[in-house]
């Protein structure tokens, strides 16, 4: 289990680093727990990747916490890639709640936890591409939440326990010809 918590750590710290994360931003992430112990996706059984999750979430929602961002959490594909985030965030984008309680097959464990330690949580049927930030761990699929342009974060640190962890982050578009000089903070 340590392990995967260093893992965990030399992931979400790199992410952090290599991102220009502010104050109420979002940092949308998809989790399978499975993945991470070796299963494939949707498999375990229930109660068998609570203390992966545990670990994982103790690591990820602090730091997240700390640039002042939200953190989104992505349902499975049993609630149609739903997000799970604290109605402060839902209310401040202007995303339409949905009334559904995510369940450990039918969300996610990771979606679960977020929803059962956030203050005040709702389910969004869509983020509508307003993440800055994406972390698929698992190969969830998190792409359709992050703001275009999408471009992906070369890790260094590419696993938590069996799982492949990817990650994107927005940069603005490019626009002008030749001429054009851009603003390297940006890029």
């Amino acid at each position: 289990m340590e392990s995967i918590r260093q893992e965990a750590i030399a992931v979400i710290d790199e992410i952090l680093e290599k991102t220009n994360i502010v104050e109420k931003d979002i940092v949308i992430i998809g989790c399978s727990s499975s993945e991470i112990i070796g299963n494939t996706m949707g498999t375990s059984k229930d109660g068998e990747t609570d203390s992966v999750v545990n670990e994982l979430y103790e690591v990820v929602a602090p730091r997240v916490a700390a640039k002042g961002a939200f953190l989104a959490v992505q349902c499975c594909e049993h609630l149609n890639r739903a997000v799970v985030l604290d109605r402060e965030a839902a209310i401040q984008y202007g995303f339409d709640i949905v009334n559904v309680v995510p369940q450990i097959h039918a969300g996610g464990a990771f979606a679960v936890k977020h929803f059962k330690n956030l203050e005040n949580p709702v389910v969004v049927e869509d983020i509508k591409q307003k993440a800055l930030v994406g972390i698929d761990i698992g190969g969830v699929m998190i792409g359709m939440h992050i703001r275009p342009v999408v471009v992906p974060l070369h890790l260094e640190n590419k696993q938590i326990g069996m799982a492949r962890v990817s990650a994107g982050r927005h940069r603005p578009k490019y626009i002008g010809g030749q001429r054009a000089v851009y603003d390297p903070n940006l890029m």
